[in-house]
Order: C-alpha cells, then sequence, then structure tokens
C-alpha cells in the first residue's frame, strides 16, 4: 500500500480545528470547552501556531474509574488535546479505512456491535464450527513501537508522524513504559483498531480463514473443518504474541456454531439471539432498580428511562425483548419504546 503524505496541512489548517472544535465540544458544558469555544479562533490561531511550530504538547490527564459492564480506568483529555485529537483523525480517517477490512467492525461508520453481530450470525448460519479469541488487557498492553511501526507503513508525513508519537509516547497512566494507549481518547480508539490490522490481512489473505469476525480485540474464526480451525487458531496466537500480545486462555471458545456463539455479550445461535449469562443478571438488576424507583411516582425520571432505552435497544438486537418485559411484568410501559 502506498504511502500518503502531505497530511499535515489539513490537521493544521484553521478551518478543519474549528471544525474539530465544534465536534469536541458536542454534548460537553464543562469550564474547559466553554472557555475554549468562547474564545474560538483566538485558541484555534494558538493551537495552528503550536502544532506548526512542533511546540505542542498533550496535557495531564483526568482519570475516573467505570465498573459497567468491569473495571477500567478512563483517561479524560483537557478540551484543547481533544480539539487536536479530532482534527488527527479526521486527516487519519481515509488512510485507516482504506487499510483496514471489511470484517473489522469497532468505531468505524456504518459499522459498530450490531454490524458485527449481524456478520458473525450469518457466519454461524453458515459454518459448522468457531473460535472466539480475546486479547489480554489490549489497551493497557499495546506496544508503542509496534504502533509506530504499523502507522508508518501507511503515513510517510513527517508532521502527522511527529504528532502521532506525541499521544503514543503519553502512554496511558499507571501503563509500562512504552505500553498501553488511554481509554476514552479517539485516538486510542482509532489507534486501537489499526494495531490490529496487520492481523486481520494476515487471517484473510495468508490463512484465508473463511469467516472471520473482529470488534476491537474481541475476535471470531469460523470454519467447517475442525482441523484447519485448530491450525487457524494455532498461526493467530503466534502472529499476535509476535505483534507483543497475550491471548485470553479463560476467554478462548471453540466449539460448533449450533450450539451458539458468545460474542459481545450475546449467544448467537443460527436461529436465535440471547443475551449472555453476564448481561442477563447485569440488565435484570438495572431493570428491577428502575421499577422500584417509578413504583411509587407518576412519572419515570429522564435518567431512569435514558437506561431502559439503552436496556431496549439493546434487546431489540437479538430475540431478547421479552427478558426485559418478564422481568419488570406490569411495573415498565415497554410500550413506550417498541
Amino acid at each position: 500500500m502506498k504511502r500518503r503524505g502531505h497530511l499535515f496541512n489539513q490537521v493544521t489548517d484553521f478551518n478543519h480545528l474549528c471544525r474539530s472544535a465544534t465536534l469536541a465540544a458536542h454534548g460537553t458544558f464543562n469550564r474547559d470547552s466553554l472557555s475554549f469555544m468562547f474564545e474560538l479562533e483566538r485558541n484555534v490561531v494558538e493551537l495552528k501556531r503550536q502544532l506548526e511550530g512542533r511546540q505542542y504538547l498533550p496535557g495531564e490527564y483526568r482519570t475516573f474509574c467505570i465498573t459497567d459492564p468491569k473495571p477500567r480506568i478512563i483517561s479524560a483529555s483537557p478540551f484543547r488535546d481533544r480539539v487536536v485529537h479530532h482534527s488527527l483523525c479526521g486527516a487519519l480517517e481515509p488512510v485507516i479505512e482504506s487499510y483496514l477490512i471489511d470484517d473489522c467492525y469497532a468505531c468505524r461508520v456504518g459499522k459498530g456491535t450490531v454490524a458485527a453481530i449481524q456478520r458473525a450470525r450469518l457466519f454461524v448460519r453458515r459454518f459448522e464450527r468457531f473460535a472466539k479469541l480475546d486479547v489480554r488487557h489490549y489497551f493497557e498492553t499495546a506496544d508503542h513501537q509496534v504502533l509506530k511501526a504499523v502507522i508508518r507503513r501507511l503515513v510517510k508525513d513527517p508532521g502527522v508522524l511527529w504528532l502521532t508519537d506525541q499521544f503514543i509516547d503519553k502512554g496511558a497512566p499507571g501503563s509500562i513504559p512504552g505500553k498501553g494507549m488511554p481509554i476514552g481518547n479517539l485516538t486510542s480508539q482509532n489507534f486501537a483498531n489499526l494495531y490490529l490490522g496487520p492481523f486481520d490481512h494476515f487471517m484473510k489473505e495468508a490463512v484465508r480463514i473463511p469467516g472471520y469476525v473482529r470488534y476491537m480485540d474481541d475476535i471470531l474464526l469460523f470454519d467447517d473443518d475442525a482441523v484447519r480451525l485448530k491450525q487457524a487458531v494455532v498461526l493467530a496466537t503466534t502472529f499476535l504474541e509476535g505483534m507483543l500480545l497475550e491471548t485470553k486462555d479463560e476467554a478462548f471458545r471453540t466449539g460448533r456454531t449450533s450450539d451458539g456463539v458468545p460474542f459481545l455479550g450475546f449467544n448467537i445461535f443460527p436461529a436465535v439471539i440471547r443475551f449472555d449469562r453476564i448481561r442477563r443478571r447485569r440488565f435484570a438488576r438495572k431493570l428491577a432498580a428502575a421499577a422500584a424507583e417509578i413504583q411509587s411516582g407518576t412519572e419515570i425520571p429522564a435518567n431512569v428511562m435514558a437506561s431502559l432505552q439503552s436496556i431496549y435497544g439493546w434487546a431489540r438486537i437479538g430475540d431478547t425483548a421479552s427478558f426485559a418485559r418478564t422481568v419488570t411484568a406490569g411495573v415498565l410501559p415497554w410500550e413506550s419504546f417498541g
């Protein structure tokens, strides 16, 4: 693939930075963003000067922990950095898109969770056997030098490479030096997706696996032949080790597709899709809590309604809407969501 140059002028373009600021500010109402947008032109001119003079340095993260669906440390960048994230990713997106294969589904326009599940369901119906791989602590252990090498396969613009190195070298709070990408940054989403791009091409073009789906670091392989599938798993694991990544032994699954394929919180069968045990239990707790909160009132609080809409949206991905109705029968007005 021909490497792309002449991208840094787009990143530092005044109008492009203004649009990036608008994107970064969407849905945010804090002092950091309001202050930047109040004096947008002055702040963008200063940011442009720093970028063009190679004087720009990313600021410090604000970190916090979330526990749903599992414990994660989120690293929130200062607003000015988020503006640069949008500007950089806006310039890189066409390059990354032209490299990624169709069956890579995370953080891409026109892809996403629903499309990944639908593609997996197609393969569940088409093939007899599957294997599921998951990378251990993917964001925490992704190697900086490997990531830089992948980016340099696609980009030769020295300004863009300098800027990507700024974000990569900053790493993630608490990570081992030379490892890790901060969860919560737009650049990390794009870099994490791209990191496994060579693996995608290896599996599709060298191993020639007939059925393949990847959503970030969740990977499904499909074949009719158990021996070929086992060989593909060995080759996949070896390739990932070469990229300095380790797969989770405890998360590895293989078997017949007719028995169900676990993927992204669902069990996918040829004829039906169900919540997996963990998501089912988590949503049951949320639904029960929501039902208890609104039983004594006449109106559903806005935050509860938003949570219910999210749960019902997930339920509609598969054949699981009846689960939500059953858990809260007679309490929640599910006709509001249908």
